[in-house]
Protein backbone atom coordinates (compact mmCIF):
# COMPACT_ATOMS: atom_id res chain seq x y z
CA UNK A 1 0.00 0.00 0.00
CA UNK A 2 1.57 3.58 -0.77
CA UNK A 3 1.38 6.14 2.16
CA UNK A 4 0.97 10.13 1.22
CA UNK A 5 2.81 11.18 -1.49
CA UNK A 6 4.67 13.94 -0.82
CA UNK A 7 4.52 17.52 -2.69
CA UNK A 8 5.54 17.55 -6.03
CA UNK A 9 5.68 13.53 -6.33
CA UNK A 10 3.94 13.88 -9.86
CA UNK A 11 6.30 16.07 -11.36
CA UNK A 12 6.77 14.18 -14.85
CA UNK A 13 3.35 12.61 -16.39
CA UNK A 14 3.26 9.29 -15.79
CA UNK A 15 -0.06 7.44 -14.19
CA UNK A 16 0.31 6.24 -10.79
CA UNK A 17 -2.80 4.28 -8.32
CA UNK A 18 -3.19 6.29 -4.97
CA UNK A 19 -4.64 4.90 -1.81
CA UNK A 20 -5.63 7.64 -0.26
CA UNK A 21 -5.24 8.59 3.44
CA UNK A 22 -7.77 7.66 5.66
CA UNK A 23 -10.45 10.41 6.85
CA UNK A 24 -9.24 11.07 10.60
CA UNK A 25 -12.18 11.00 13.28
CA UNK A 26 -10.69 14.49 13.96
CA UNK A 27 -11.46 15.65 10.74
CA UNK A 28 -14.35 14.25 10.30
CA UNK A 29 -15.76 15.86 13.75
CA UNK A 30 -14.44 19.30 12.34
CA UNK A 31 -17.96 19.95 10.77
CA UNK A 32 -16.04 20.59 7.67
CA UNK A 33 -18.13 19.08 4.09
CA UNK A 34 -17.09 15.58 3.63
CA UNK A 35 -16.91 15.06 -0.38
CA UNK A 36 -15.73 11.25 -0.45
CA UNK A 37 -18.32 9.46 2.71
CA UNK A 38 -17.01 6.03 0.96
CA UNK A 39 -15.06 4.98 -1.59
CA UNK A 40 -17.67 4.48 -4.08
CA UNK A 41 -18.57 8.12 -4.36
CA UNK A 42 -17.11 10.40 -6.92
CA UNK A 43 -17.90 13.53 -8.70
CA UNK A 44 -18.79 13.50 -12.54
CA UNK A 45 -18.17 16.94 -14.65
CA UNK A 46 -21.72 17.75 -16.10
CA UNK A 47 -19.41 19.38 -19.14
CA UNK A 48 -16.44 19.27 -20.80
CA UNK A 49 -15.93 23.22 -20.82
CA UNK A 50 -15.97 25.99 -18.02
CA UNK A 51 -19.21 28.22 -17.31
CA UNK A 52 -19.46 31.79 -17.00
CA UNK A 53 -20.08 33.70 -14.05
CA UNK A 54 -22.82 35.46 -13.26
CA UNK A 55 -21.14 38.62 -14.23
CA UNK A 56 -17.92 40.31 -14.87
CA UNK A 57 -15.19 38.56 -17.13
CA UNK A 58 -15.36 34.28 -17.85
CA UNK A 59 -13.18 32.22 -19.38
CA UNK A 60 -12.90 31.38 -23.43
CA UNK A 61 -16.41 30.18 -24.85
CA UNK A 62 -17.12 28.24 -28.02
CA UNK A 63 -16.52 30.30 -31.11
CA UNK A 64 -20.56 31.59 -31.36
CA UNK A 65 -20.12 30.56 -35.38
CA UNK A 66 -18.74 27.49 -34.66
CA UNK A 67 -20.74 26.08 -31.39
CA UNK A 68 -19.41 23.01 -30.02
CA UNK A 69 -21.42 19.51 -30.27
CA UNK A 70 -20.21 17.40 -27.58
CA UNK A 71 -20.72 13.34 -28.26
CA UNK A 72 -23.68 13.23 -25.59
CA UNK A 73 -25.72 16.34 -27.50
CA UNK A 74 -24.75 14.25 -30.81
CA UNK A 75 -25.96 11.07 -29.52
CA UNK A 76 -29.43 12.57 -28.37
CA UNK A 77 -29.75 15.06 -31.24
CA UNK A 78 -28.61 13.06 -34.16
CA UNK A 79 -26.10 15.45 -34.99
CA UNK A 80 -22.52 15.31 -35.86
CA UNK A 81 -20.04 16.13 -33.02
CA UNK A 82 -17.63 18.39 -33.34
CA UNK A 83 -13.85 19.74 -32.28
CA UNK A 84 -13.64 22.53 -29.33
CA UNK A 85 -13.10 25.58 -31.05
CA UNK A 86 -12.63 28.53 -29.28
CA UNK A 87 -13.73 32.34 -29.41
CA UNK A 88 -10.34 33.73 -30.85
CA UNK A 89 -11.87 37.16 -30.11
CA UNK A 90 -12.37 36.89 -26.30
CA UNK A 91 -11.88 40.18 -24.54
CA UNK A 92 -9.74 38.22 -21.68
CA UNK A 93 -6.63 37.32 -24.43
CA UNK A 94 -3.58 38.74 -24.61
CA UNK A 95 -2.91 39.14 -28.78
CA UNK A 96 -0.12 36.84 -28.29
CA UNK A 97 -2.82 33.85 -26.64
CA UNK A 98 -5.38 35.11 -28.89
CA UNK A 99 -3.04 34.22 -32.07
CA UNK A 100 -2.81 31.04 -30.68
CA UNK A 101 -6.87 30.05 -30.00
CA UNK A 102 -7.15 31.51 -33.64
CA UNK A 103 -4.31 29.55 -35.05
CA UNK A 104 -5.52 25.80 -33.25
CA UNK A 105 -9.30 26.86 -34.67
CA UNK A 106 -7.82 27.46 -38.15
CA UNK A 107 -6.42 24.39 -37.97
CA UNK A 108 -9.45 22.19 -37.05
CA UNK A 109 -11.87 24.11 -39.61
CA UNK A 110 -8.90 23.28 -42.44
CA UNK A 111 -9.65 19.94 -41.56
CA UNK A 112 -7.29 18.92 -38.60
CA UNK A 113 -8.37 16.76 -35.84
CA UNK A 114 -8.76 19.10 -32.41
CA UNK A 115 -8.96 15.92 -30.03
CA UNK A 116 -8.17 17.37 -25.80
CA UNK A 117 -4.75 16.15 -25.13
CA UNK A 118 -6.13 13.87 -22.20
CA UNK A 119 -6.66 11.81 -25.42
CA UNK A 120 -3.26 11.04 -25.46
CA UNK A 121 -2.23 10.61 -21.93
CA UNK A 122 -1.45 13.84 -21.30
CA UNK A 123 -2.35 16.07 -17.53
CA UNK A 124 -4.72 18.33 -17.67
CA UNK A 125 -2.40 20.41 -15.55
CA UNK A 126 -4.49 23.39 -13.11
CA UNK A 127 -7.34 24.18 -13.89
CA UNK A 128 -8.53 22.17 -16.90
CA UNK A 129 -8.20 18.92 -14.31
CA UNK A 130 -11.76 20.18 -13.75
CA UNK A 131 -12.86 18.94 -16.97
CA UNK A 132 -12.10 15.12 -17.14
CA UNK A 133 -15.44 14.28 -19.11
CA UNK A 134 -17.69 11.25 -18.25
CA UNK A 135 -15.24 9.34 -16.09
CA UNK A 136 -15.62 10.66 -12.20
CA UNK A 137 -13.23 12.38 -9.65
CA UNK A 138 -12.66 11.23 -5.96
CA UNK A 139 -11.73 13.42 -3.19
CA UNK A 140 -10.41 12.14 -0.10
CA UNK A 141 -9.38 14.30 2.89
CA UNK A 142 -7.22 14.06 5.79
CA UNK A 143 -6.10 16.66 7.99
CA UNK A 144 -3.29 17.58 6.38
CA UNK A 145 -3.77 16.74 2.52
CA UNK A 146 -6.88 16.61 0.12
CA UNK A 147 -6.05 14.13 -2.76
CA UNK A 148 -8.27 14.32 -6.27
CA UNK A 149 -7.59 11.93 -8.14
CA UNK A 150 -9.32 11.68 -11.44
CA UNK A 151 -10.45 7.84 -12.53
CA UNK A 152 -9.30 8.53 -16.09
CA UNK A 153 -5.46 7.99 -16.63
CA UNK A 154 -5.44 7.90 -12.40
CA UNK A 155 -3.93 11.56 -12.46
CA UNK A 156 -3.84 12.90 -8.91
CA UNK A 157 -3.66 16.31 -7.37
CA UNK A 158 -2.34 16.83 -4.13
CA UNK A 159 -3.89 19.88 -2.16
CA UNK A 160 -1.64 20.46 1.25
CA UNK A 161 -3.83 21.78 4.09
CA UNK A 162 -3.18 25.09 6.32
CA UNK A 163 0.21 25.07 5.18
CA UNK A 164 2.12 27.87 3.29
CA UNK A 165 3.46 27.89 -0.51
CA UNK A 166 7.15 27.54 -0.45
CA UNK A 167 9.85 30.01 -0.96
CA UNK A 168 10.23 28.80 -4.38
CA UNK A 169 8.14 26.46 -6.00
CA UNK A 170 9.48 24.44 -8.98
CA UNK A 171 7.38 24.47 -12.03
CA UNK A 172 5.32 21.16 -12.68
CA UNK A 173 2.18 19.53 -14.26
CA UNK A 174 -0.43 20.17 -11.34
CA UNK A 175 1.21 23.02 -9.61
CA UNK A 176 1.75 23.00 -5.78
CA UNK A 177 -1.74 23.14 -4.43
CA UNK A 178 -2.20 25.07 -0.58
CA UNK A 179 -5.62 24.93 1.02
CA UNK A 180 -7.91 25.82 4.02
CA UNK A 181 -11.70 25.32 5.14
CA UNK A 182 -13.85 28.83 4.74
CA UNK A 183 -17.18 27.17 6.89
CA UNK A 184 -18.32 24.26 4.06
CA UNK A 185 -16.06 25.52 1.22
CA UNK A 186 -12.69 23.98 0.42
CA UNK A 187 -10.62 26.91 -0.90
CA UNK A 188 -7.54 25.87 -3.05
CA UNK A 189 -4.90 27.96 -4.23
CA UNK A 190 -2.42 27.02 -6.79
CA UNK A 191 1.07 28.34 -8.71
CA UNK A 192 3.86 27.18 -10.13
CA UNK A 193 2.27 25.72 -12.93
CA UNK A 194 4.31 24.83 -16.26
CA UNK A 195 3.54 25.81 -19.54
CA UNK A 196 3.44 22.37 -20.78
CA UNK A 197 -0.53 22.52 -20.50
CA UNK A 198 -3.64 24.39 -21.42
CA UNK A 199 -6.87 26.35 -19.20
CA UNK A 200 -9.22 24.50 -21.20
CA UNK A 201 -9.73 22.18 -24.02
CA UNK A 202 -10.04 25.30 -26.81
CA UNK A 203 -6.05 25.10 -25.53
CA UNK A 204 -6.04 28.34 -24.08
CA UNK A 205 -2.51 28.89 -23.16
CA UNK A 206 -1.21 30.42 -19.87
CA UNK A 207 2.47 31.52 -18.78
CA UNK A 208 3.88 30.01 -15.73
CA UNK A 209 2.74 33.14 -14.17
CA UNK A 210 -0.61 31.63 -13.30
CA UNK A 211 -2.30 31.73 -10.17
CA UNK A 212 -5.31 29.75 -9.86
CA UNK A 213 -8.00 29.80 -7.04
CA UNK A 214 -10.61 26.69 -6.29
CA UNK A 215 -13.38 26.97 -4.43
CA UNK A 216 -14.89 24.02 -4.15
CA UNK A 217 -18.74 23.18 -2.11
CA UNK A 218 -21.45 21.30 -1.98
CA UNK A 219 -25.14 21.80 -3.15
CA UNK A 220 -28.46 20.44 -3.95
CA UNK A 221 -28.40 18.22 -0.58
CA UNK A 222 -25.01 17.15 -1.79
CA UNK A 223 -26.12 15.97 -5.33
CA UNK A 224 -23.98 18.54 -6.85
CA UNK A 225 -20.39 20.05 -6.25
CA UNK A 226 -20.06 23.15 -7.19
CA UNK A 227 -16.35 24.71 -7.93
CA UNK A 228 -15.91 28.72 -8.35
CA UNK A 229 -12.61 29.22 -10.17
CA UNK A 230 -10.37 32.81 -10.01
CA UNK A 231 -7.77 32.78 -12.62
CA UNK A 232 -5.02 35.50 -12.77
CA UNK A 233 -2.11 35.24 -15.33
CA UNK A 234 -0.58 39.18 -16.17
CA UNK A 235 1.44 36.90 -19.18
CA UNK A 236 -1.50 35.71 -20.79
CA UNK A 237 -4.67 37.80 -19.79
CA UNK A 238 -5.77 40.88 -20.11
CA UNK A 239 -7.44 41.03 -16.99
CA UNK A 240 -8.46 38.13 -14.12
CA UNK A 241 -11.82 36.37 -14.67
CA UNK A 242 -13.99 33.78 -13.12
CA UNK A 243 -15.67 30.48 -14.38
CA UNK A 244 -18.36 27.95 -12.76
CA UNK A 245 -17.88 24.24 -12.96
CA UNK A 246 -20.17 21.87 -11.90
CA UNK A 247 -20.23 17.98 -11.28
CA UNK A 248 -23.28 15.39 -10.19
CA UNK A 249 -22.60 12.58 -7.43
CA UNK A 250 -22.10 9.03 -8.73
CA UNK A 251 -21.93 5.92 -6.53
CA UNK A 252 -20.01 2.79 -7.57
CA UNK A 253 -18.15 0.43 -5.88
CA UNK A 254 -14.85 2.44 -5.80
CA UNK A 255 -12.54 3.76 -7.80
CA UNK A 256 -11.41 1.54 -11.11
CA UNK A 257 -8.87 1.25 -13.55
CA UNK A 258 -8.64 3.09 -16.18
CA UNK A 259 -5.47 3.66 -18.16
CA UNK A 260 -5.34 5.63 -20.63
CA UNK A 261 -1.48 4.62 -22.62
CA UNK A 262 -2.38 0.88 -23.26
CA UNK A 263 -4.74 0.18 -26.10
CA UNK A 264 -3.99 4.03 -27.35
CA UNK A 265 -3.16 3.70 -30.48
CA UNK A 266 -2.94 5.85 -33.85
CA UNK A 267 -4.75 3.83 -36.36
CA UNK A 268 -5.30 6.54 -38.86
CA UNK A 269 -2.20 8.97 -38.70
CA UNK A 270 -3.69 11.94 -37.40
CA UNK A 271 -2.03 14.85 -36.55
CA UNK A 272 -2.19 14.21 -32.76
CA UNK A 273 -0.32 14.67 -29.53
CA UNK A 274 2.06 11.67 -29.07
CA UNK A 275 1.59 9.69 -26.23
CA UNK A 276 4.14 11.03 -23.13
CA UNK A 277 7.19 8.84 -22.11
CA UNK A 278 8.39 9.05 -18.57
CA UNK A 279 12.50 9.57 -18.85
CA UNK A 280 13.37 8.23 -15.56
CA UNK A 281 11.81 5.34 -12.85
CA UNK A 282 9.77 6.85 -10.19
CA UNK A 283 11.34 4.93 -7.01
Amino acid sequence: MFACASRNALAAPVAVIVVACALSPAHAAAGVPDFGPNAGTGWVAQGGEFLPPASGPGPVMSDPAHPRISNAVAAATGQQPTFHIGDANSLILQPWAKAAVKKRADEILAGKPGYTRQASCWPNGVPAFLLYPVQPIFIWQSGKEVLMVSQEDHQVRHVYMNAAHSEHVPLSWHGESIGHYEGDTLVVDTIGLNDQVYIDNYRTPHTDKLHVVERFHMADGGKTLLVDLHVEDPGAFTTPWNAVQRYTRVQQDQIRESFCAEGNYNYFNLDIDPIPQAKGTDF
